[in-house]
């Protein structure tokens, strides 16, 4: 055996000793490499299972350290480098076995845990507010019929000389008819209460219109807030950029969701919404890619386009002028406010009633600071003074007149 074949035998033998961590190498390559490769397709970079029967783990660490001097001296790399315009960034700070723990896990990537999908109704519905009005009518009810039972108990106990020893049952039924109709006072009771009764019922039919509060209906896509807003961070007016700027929040286009998923095509594997994991989840976006004709495989919109048909949660009446900047922009009022802990709904619901008298609260517990700018304080001196307050609400600013929501 030559020199020359030894060394060969060392460096193959030694290639062959030096075996990466996949579970280690799934960490490095969640947090550095996912966001542009997946082992499976091709996204922004291409797909990356089994690249190291492609190619030689040297090529492959020289390609991750710093693509870009690769390129220089490497015609495979730089034919490589046209797979995408994106131009690779460099990992210099990856130690040799790093490197090894990546390829590792591209070449043999850890079995995935089945994740168990339950089956049922298509969305868990957060339970609404119980009315209790019919429980005060059943108790309004049973009073009045122990208020007529006794005054009738009294009456007959008054009249029972006025009947035999021995009364038929009839002759009894007409004792307590008789005496039901002597009873003025109790003919006054009932009229009275019947009458307020119905009022109360009729009111109380009233006021529950259009009030939908706890409303969950079921999306089209199953898009969690929670995932979005609350674990990942997004800012709310990311994706409803009008809020702040116009009187509708706006409901994001779908071109807003692809900024994101043109590289997340699948969720990771713990995730899930509700009693969904992620082999239902991964067909969700499957159904955004639909929506906006992304071809997932060529990396391309095909120009065949389905709108997606979101559910209305939050609608006010037609004659409830509503303004999101005034609220958002001016006077700084988070979303959670009026919208719950969106950051923590998977499906977002109504969370406030959104009744007239639910705004004026608002309105008369809400201070307005306008110590901050010269021409306000003076304005804010003046109102303290003329309402007898120290701290000016919104309802003193003109938050009660009729005219500023109802037009």
């Amino acid at each position: 055996m030559t020199f020359s074949s030894l060394i060969f035998l060392f460096f193959f033998t030694l290639n062959l000793s030096a075996q990466g961590d996949a579970v280690n190498g799934k960490k490095l390559f969640n947090a550095n490499c996912a966001a542009c490769h997946k082992l499976d397709k091709n996204v922004i970079g291409p797909k990356l299972g089994g690249m190291t029967e492609v190619r030689e783990n040297a090529w492959l660490k020289a390609w991750i350290i710093d693509n870009a001097a690769l390129q220089k001296t490497d015609a495979d790399a730089r034919e490589a480098a046209k797979f995408s315009p994106t131009s690779m960034m460099a990992f210099p700070q990856f130690s040799d076995q790093e490197l090894d723990d990546i390829l590792e896990y591209t070449a043999n990537p850890p079995q995935k845990k089945a994740v168990v999908t339950l089956t049922g109704s298509e969305g868990a519905t957060t339970p609404v507010k119980k009315n209790n009005t019919l429980l005060y009518i059943l108790g309004a009810i049973m009073l009045v019929m122990l208020l007529m039972i006794f005054n009738l108990y009294r009456t007959i106990t008054e009249m029972k000389d006025d009947l035999p020893k021995r009364a038929s049952f009839s002759e009894q039924a007409k004792a307590v008819w008789k005496a039901f109709k002597r009873n003025t006072f109790l003919h006054f009771l009932m009229t009275i209460f019947f009458v307020l009764l119905g009022v109360w019922v009729l009111f109380g039919w009233f006021m529950q219109m259009d009030v939908n509060q706890g409303y969950q209906p079921i999306q089209p896509i199953k898009f969690s807030h929670k995932i979005h807003a609350g674990d990942n961070k997004i800012d709310c007016q990311y994706c409803h950029s009008s809020a702040k700027n116009s009187k509708t929040s706006g409901i994001p286009s779908a071109n807003v969701c692809m900024n994101c998923h043109k590289s997340i095509s699948e969720v990771a594997d713990d995730t899930a919404i509700g009693q969904f994991g992620k082999d239902v989840l991964d067909k969700e976006i499957q159904k955004l890619y639909d929506a906006v004709g992304w071809d997932s495989e060529n990396l391309k919109y095909t120009g065949e386009t389905k709108p997606i048909e979101w559910i209305r949660v939050h609608n006010l009446a037609d004659f409830v002028y509503y303004n999101h900047s005034q609220h958002v922009n001016i006077a700084g009022i988070s979303c959670q406010k009026c919208h719950g802990p969106v950051e923590e709904m998977d499906e977002v619901y109504q969370f406030s009633p959104l009744t007239m008298d639910w705004c004026i609260s608002c309105h008369r517990e809400t201070e307005v600071d306008m110590t901050e700018s010269g021409y306000y304080k003076k304005v804010h001196e003046q109102l303290a003074k003329k309402y007898g307050v120290k701290k000016v609400t919104v309802a003193e600013m003109g938050g009660m007149e009729c005219g500023k929501c109802h037009y």
